[in-house]
């Protein structure tokens, strides 16, 4: 019986012309030919069927309605097409089909207590997340949920106190959440029963490759019986097998749509580079559903600040000349496309990515890819133990892979250390015509240099860096081969091999042609070591650029408005060229020293409305540099549009700044142009509203009021006293006394400070120079505990 249902199918296939034909209805039955009158009910049957056409393309129709997946989908080598025969999965003409990791839930509500429902379920019922509606509801949590809450949805110091954890019969099962101390991201805890002194026991806080304790305040638990007490708010007790459910408002539970999520990927590719999976389409499909991974999020990516769990919604593993075309990701658990390991020409294009638990999209090679690896910050090389040969070792990594015309919205609904985009141990990534916003941290994130290449154009990236601090809208760290947590190491290093940089950082990454926009940090943040970039005719409308340590940096032809140029911490000979750039504000120095600009900081403009055409003497102040810099009015073309052109007689031209476009940022295809939105505009009652919130340039440019500065016992002490000089150093507040300078001999340099230490505590905590004065005039017997290199030093002292 069987082999006759094959043979019917095969003849089928056999008359479809240039490509077979495939169709997959809910409704429909696996024991079908899969015809349009006679549909298969999978897609996994779909897939198996596939496998047996030979030399046609092949389509796969899905036919609308929810297909519940059941299983992951997974394609291999053998379910591959070829460039002339390829394979595509795409819906029906007119219709919107929509692949789901969840299920329906057909369920018989009974009262429990006051408003809250209740139901038996099967004892194997397992889930993270409910929908009723398609409205994705809390677990019983506190404090509740608060959508205009800025972390978490809502934060309590008191969340885990014995008083509060009192009133909980059984926590087990229960999650306790938290932000990093420094704002770096968040770490995710499993409450595993309660103490003897009435608290709670937890494992976890691994998601962040910067270990720090959890925040004082910023921090909820979820999951918690004895926390069900507000509309929408639910708890699955795995124990007694019951779902218990507090109504959301106005939903009538005898006629509401009820899912439960089960899968934690919905299609994963998977093939290697010997047999990999190709010529395989995703077209105009809809996913959703897909479980939480946060406490399966504990690789470390290289010493950037990031973990990982590798896998998505969709999973590239082992790929070839496969597309992701006009498709929709959304409220998935997770990271919405994840492509791991060897992967070449992955395009993924025309597609939404939207409420992603993670990532939007994530491409992240091997580390066995790498020579050399390191995987902490604090971790460092022995140059006589390096690998000295430039390049990657192996070709396990994602190559030359596409990202365009996508609109990438609200990442990280679970998880902070997430970005639009992210790329790490990658090389030829192009990111064009992208769509950003609204998302915790960085919309693009580059965890490394290894091994550059990368091409970011035509980008908008606003509404950034929402939920975690000391970012920027484009974010990097290139903490390398050549990199050392200490700098003058790396000096010694560059100067023995002065090529080492480019060891990892092959290619040069190009960042142009972009609209950027954070009112949290910096537009363009390039952080620790980053080196190897090209920046140029970037519109910044906020947050200005900064540059961390790093070499051969060439920033040219941008246009930072409202803002400035933010050096921060250079090497010596560091080959960074800043030149013909417009900025609005002097530049915002923090930890450098003098010489460490080098001559390439020149023919810049300082824009300041109606002044008149001078030298630009405040720069050159700063730099030693910038002879050919000018200040005077830009004349631009229509700032109140965000057109910062120039007009033919401005003098930044004259210094050598050329037009660029101020238009063609963001998504293209007509789909995606209707729902998109743009950036606040300068001088908008919008960016007002922004900056009266304590947002906005005037935190990131103006100092604060204490600026004392002053000389103790052979020091040069200082308050810290920017977000820049913050960054810089690594703090988690603008606190502390900033050593910049310590004299030989003298009695600050016995009791061993050091230029670049921040002094916080004498004994008590100290925020500033007259809190310092007041406790070193009382004594210094005990300790002095200092910031340095990043971590907390004491130096004992009698």
């Amino acid at each position: 019986m069987k082999s006759c249902r094959l043979l019917f199918l095969l003849m089928f296939v056999a008359q479809g012309g240039t490509a077979a034909e495939l169709y997959v209805d809910p409704a429909g039955a696996d024991g079908n030919p899969g015809t349009l009158g006679q549909p298969l009910a999978t897609l996994h049957r779909a897939r198996d069927v596939a496998r047996t056409i030979r030399d046609q393309s092949v389509d796969i129709y899905l036919r609308g309605g929810t297909h519940y997946l059941g299983d992951t989908l997974k394609l291999e080598s053998i379910d591959s097409g070829t460039e002339q025969r390829p394979v595509k999965w795409q819906p029906y003409p007119g219709e919107s089909p929509v692949l789901s990791g969840g299920s329906q839930l057909q369920l018989s509500w009974k009262p429990f207590d006051g408003q809250i429902l209740q139901v038996a379920v099967p004892p194997d019922f397992n889930t993270d997340q409910l929908f009723v509606n398609g409205q994705r509801l809390p677990m019983a949590r506190y404090p509740n949920f608060d959508s205009t809450a800025q972390y978490f949805n809502g934060v309590a110091a008191d969340c885990i106190s014995p008083t509060r954890a009192g009133r909980w019969g059984d926590p087990t099962g229960g999650f306790f959440h938290a932000m990093h101390n420094s704002h770096w991201g968040d770490m995710h805890y499993r409450i595993t029963g309660s103490d003897s002194e009435g608290g709670i026991r937890y494992e976890g806080g691994w998601q962040n490759n910067r270990k720090s304790m959890p925040h004082a305040e910023h921090r909820f638990v979820e999951n918690i019986f004895e926390e069900l007490d507000a509309p929408g708010e639910w708890f699955h007790d795995s124990k007694l097998h019951r779902l218990y459910l507090f109504p959301p408002l106005g939903v009538d539970m005898r006629k509401a749509h009820v899912e439960a999520v089960q899968l934690e990927q919905l299609i994963v590719f998977r093939g290697d580079q010997k047999t990999p999976v190709h010529h395989i389409t995703l077209h105009g499909l809809t996913l959703t559903h897909t479980a939480r991974t946060f406490m399966k999020n504990r690789e470390p990516l290289l010493r950037s600040d990031w973990t990982t769990w590798r896998g998505g919604a969709v999973m590239f593993d082992g790929a070839e000349d496969c597309d992701v075309v006009g498709c929709t990701i959304q409220q998935v658990g997770s990271n919405g496309i994840f492509v791991n390991g060897y992967n070449r020409r992955i395009k993924i294009s025309q597609t939404q990515v939207r409420e992603a638990g993670a990532s939007s999209i994530s491409f992240v090679g091997n580390p066995q890819a790498l020579r050399s690896p390191l995987y902490n910050y604090h971790q460092k090389n022995k140059l006589h133990q390096m690998d000295r040969k430039a390049g990657p070792k192996t070709d396990d990594y994602p190559r030359d892979c596409t990202v365009v015309d996508c609109l990438l919205t609200r990442n990280g609904r679970f998880e902070k250390q997430t970005a639009g985009v992210n790329l790490c141990m990658a090389a030829g990534i192009t990111v064009q015509h992208c769509s950003i916003y609204d998302v915790p941290r960085a919309g693009i994130n580059i965890c490394d240099g290894a091994f550059g290449g990368h091409l970011i154009e035509y980008c908008d990236v606003f509404d950034t860096v929402k939920e975690t601090g000391d970012h920027g809208s484009f974010n990097s760290w290139g903490r390398d081969r050549f990199w050392h947590p200490q700098r003058e190491e790396t000096e010694k290093w560059l100067a023995q091999f002065p090529e080492m940089y480019r060891w990892d950082a092959v290619e040069t990454t190009v960042l142009r042609n972009n609209r950027w926009r954070c009112d949290r940090g910096w537009d363009i943040d390039l952080d620790d070591g980053s080196s190897n970039y090209h920046i140029y005719n970037n519109l910044c409308l906020s947050g200005g650029i900064k540059l961390r340590e790093g070499y051969e940096r060439i920033v040219e032809n941008n246009v930072l408005v409202n803002n400035t140029f933010h050096p921060h911490v250079w090497y010596r000979s560091n080959g960074t060229s800043f030149r013909n750039n417009i900025v609005f504000a002097p530049y915002a120095p923090a930890g450098m020293k003098v010489g460490n600009y080098g001559s390439q900081i020149d023919g810049n403009f300082f824009h300041q409305d109606e002044a008149e055409l001078r030298p630009a003497e405040e720069l050159q102040r700063l730099t030693q540099a910038d002879l050919r810099s000018k200040v005077g009015d830009a004349l631009f073309v229509k700032p109140a549009v965000a057109d910062y052109r120039v007009k033919k007689e401005s003098p930044a031209r004259q210094g050598g700044f050329a037009n660029f476009e101020m238009s063609g940022f963001g998504v293209q295809s007509e789909r995606l142009r209707a729902i998109v939105r743009t950036p606040v505009l300068p001088g908008s009652p919008e960016e007002l509203e922004i900056i009266n919130e304590g947002w906005g340039q005037s935190k990131v440019l103006s100092p604060h009021k204490r600026s004392m500065k002053t000389r103790w016992q052979g020091a040069l002490v200082k308050n810290v006293q920017t977000e820049g000089e913050k960054s810089a150093a690594g703090l988690a507040e603008v606190r502390g006394v900033m050593v910049l300078e310590v004299a030989a001999g003298s009695f600050a340099q016995q009791i061993g400070l050091e230029p670049g230490d921040v002094v916080l505590k004498v004994g008590q905590p100290v925020a500033d120079v007259r809190l310092f004065l007041a406790a070193v005039e009382r004594g210094l017997d005990g300790s002095v505990t200092v910031w340095r290199n990043q971590r907390v030093q004491t130096l004992e002292i009698k």
